[in-house]
């Protein structure tokens, strides 16, 4: 009997989705657009099946133009691409959503749904991060227009991730440079880093690796730059110093700055030359 039961079960089953997917092959051949409309949106808001809910909008909308339905459908379709994770797409049409009805009650949350959309499109810090920054702009905008949305919070959250995200790719790349042994280069990003990113977490490793990067850079330089670069060596140690005095990395730093102190002593500047360091290229 138990076999039995589960071989109908089964069949019923069967029979069911049969029925649900001919219903829907002939709501998508269908030129009834009030059928095919109400049937969308009950895939949307009843079934949650955006795919089906998609499929039934998207020719729809060119339909719908001019009448009182299309805003609704228009918003709901754009959701329907979020939710299968089509990012981009639901981007932009968040985005035309926003410009088409911009009175809308729906425009708030549709300019808020682009900038999420742009946000979960935004790649892996490894990655170029193009997407990144227009999702930080976007999110910017969103919060400059609307400073009391009831998306604030959320909004604010996604743009500090987004930061976060972009300030240990600027590290990570500065510290590739170093590792990489293009000495010069590194010196450059991790200023960058510093200037932009002044109370990171990641302070200490970067003025650390700023003093090993022009210590470097001065070792393997020819001899008439050397002395420039080895009087930057000694600046770069002598902040890292004053900012992070219980640095795990100080007795590292202190062996290039001895070796700079030693260098500069044993090759004294010529008679009116300035004892101070230059820019160097």
């Amino acid at each position: 009997m138990p076999v039995l039961r589960l071989r109908v079960a089964a069949l019923l089953m069967s029979t069911l989705l049969l029925g649900a997917c001919s219903s829907y092959q002939k709501l998508l051949k269908s030129t009834d657009v009030n059928q095919k409309y109400t049937a969308a949106i009950d895939y949307y808001e009843n079934k949650h099946d955006y795919y089906k809910a998609g499929t039934l909008l998207e020719p729809l909308i060119p339909l719908l133009k001019g009448r009182p339905e299309a805003e609704k459908a228009e918003f709901y379709f754009a959701h329907t691409n979020f939710r299968q994770r089509n990012y981009t797409l639901a981007a932009y049409y968040f985005d035309q959503f926003a410009t088409v009805y911009p009175a809308s009650p729906l425009a708030e949350e549709a300019e808020f749904m682009h900038a999420k959309a742009l946000f979960r499109d935004s790649p892996e810090y490894e990655l170029d991060q193009t997407n990144t920054v227009q999702a930080v702009a976007a999110i910017q905008d969103f919060l400059n227009r609307h400073p009391e949305s009831k998306f604030r919070q959320e909004a604010e959250g996604m743009s500090s991730e987004l930061q976060k995200k972009m300030e240990v790719k600027a590290f990570e790349g500065a510290k590739l440079y170093y590792s990489l042994r293009y000495y010069q280069s590194a010196v450059v990003a991790l200023t960058t880093f510093q200037q932009q990113y002044p109370a990171s977490a990641y302070g200490e490793q970067a003025a650390f690796l700023k003093v090993m990067s022009q210590y470097d850079l001065a070792r393997e330089s020819v001899e008439e730059k050397q002395r420039d670069r080895y009087l930057e060596t000694v600046a770069f140690y002598q902040a890292f110093v004053d900012a992070f005095p219980q640095s795990k990395s100080l007795k590292e730093a202190e062996v290039a700055y001895d070796t700079a102190q030693k260098f500069l002593k044993d090759h004294p500047a010529p008679t009116g030359a300035p004892n101070t360091a230059q820019t160097t290229n």
